[in-house]
């Protein structure tokens, strides 16, 4: 690995690939986040999946292996295949999973039947375009990452023009509706983002993994911000780091292909934000979980010392420890944890109830009776 990040600044190919990978994941995971707001994250599979026939095409057509003009074919089928999406789903009473599973199978068929056909004609230029399947950061060049940066300023240029129009529409489609806002070009340049976004990976990460990339980042990001702004920002950072460290890890070993180890690596990220995210965290979460059921038996505990206490006029009467003990909320630890909070004071084997502590379990029954 450190050789690795020794030899990028001076070898040509490897600046290429990485820098390529770099921005091909902070693009999908931007557009990422679109689609995982707007719980469509099989789309990405989907057209993906229904690029495949174009690219199949496109060679059929041609003859020859342009990377250019594979790439529009595999556009212009992942649109169809999302324009076909759209239609089920609001022609018909079948829902959206249904309509992408269909769609997904169906191109997804047709492709590799497609380039089976391709694979038995008598045309040196075929081999190679089954990297297109599973991806081959390898074969990027300096015009395929310029294409790539031209991409994603102009994606993010529509996202700054349109930043309210989109906003607005993720959250509330209706009330965009009623604001006079253009619900359909919105939500169909969206969706060409997408599209375009996921038709760029195809070479790098392929038709299999390439919704992953899409996604992972974007879902890392959800579990550390609620603001959408500060979201679109993560995803796209994780987006980069998945490729660059993915492409670092390839290039350092043997016979690893970058596209699956980007996509790995995407997912640790997306497995460390599950667990360590402050607000979502899984980990957190389960400290927090074992905080209150701790706070909830102490003050189980106090209400107890409470009920004992005010049989007396003097709250601070002191009463054996002993008579807790049938009650499973107490403990040892708990006891010196009230002791510590003020609520109660210890002298041997005794216990008293101070009035800080009278007057919080006192609280409580109030807050208890006006919930009732």
């Amino acid at each position: 690995m450190t050789e690795y990040f020794t030899y990028l600044w001076s070898d040509y190919t490897l600046r290429t690939i990485t820098l390529g990978t770099a921005v091909l994941g902070a693009i999908c995971g931007m557009l990422g986040s679109f689609a995982v707001l707007r719980k469509e994250s099989l789309l990405g599979d989907a057209i993906s999946h229904a690029a495949l026939p174009g690219i199949a095409l496109a060679f059929i057509i041609t003859g020859a292996k342009d990377s250019g003009v594979l790439l529009l074919g595999a556009l212009v089928s992942g649109l169809i295949g999302t324009y076909w999406i759209r239609g089920i789903t609001s022609k018909t009473h079948l829902k959206s999973d249904t309509a992408l599973g269909l769609i997904l199978s169906t191109f997804f068929g047709f492709g590799m039947l497609l380039l089976t056909f391709i694979q038995k004609q008598p045309n040196a230029d075929q081999a190679g375009l089954d990297k297109y399947l599973f991806g081959q950061a390898a074969t990027l060049v300096e015009s395929d990452v310029r294409l790539l940066i031209i991409v994603t300023a102009i994606s993010l240029f529509i996202l700054l023009l349109f930043w309210k129009e989109f906003k607005i529409m993720l959250f509330d489609a209706d009330y965009t509706k009623t604001i006079g806002f253009n619900t359909k070009f919105i939500d169909i340049t969206v969706t060409f983002l997408i599209v375009l976004a996921i038709v760029l990976g195809l070479q790098t990460v392929g038709v299999v993994l390439m919704s992953a990339i899409l996604l992972a980042p974007a879902a890392a990001a959800r579990q550390w911000t609620n603001k959408l702004g500060v979201m679109i920002v993560l995803a796209g950072i994780f987006g980069a780091l998945s490729g660059v460290f993915g492409t670092a890890i390839s290039a350092s070993q043997n016979n690893l292909p970058t596209g699956p180890v980007i996509v790995l690596v995407a997912s640790a990220i997306v497995a460390f934000s599950l667990i360590f995210s402050p607000s979502r965290g899984l980990l957190l979460r389960e400290i927090r979980f074992h905080k209150n059921r701790k706070d909830l038996e102490l003050m189980k505990a106090l209400q107890l010392m409470h009920d004992i206490a005010k049989t007396h006029e003097d709250i601070s009467h002191p009463h054996a420890i002993r008579i807790l003990n049938d009650f499973q909320g107490y403990t040892k630890s708990s006891l010196k944890k009230l002791e510590h909070r003020g609520w109660i004071e210890i002298e041997g084997s005794n216990w008293a109830l101070t009035k800080k502590g009278f007057k919080t379990a006192a609280e409580m029954y109030n807050q208890q009776s006006e919930d009732d």
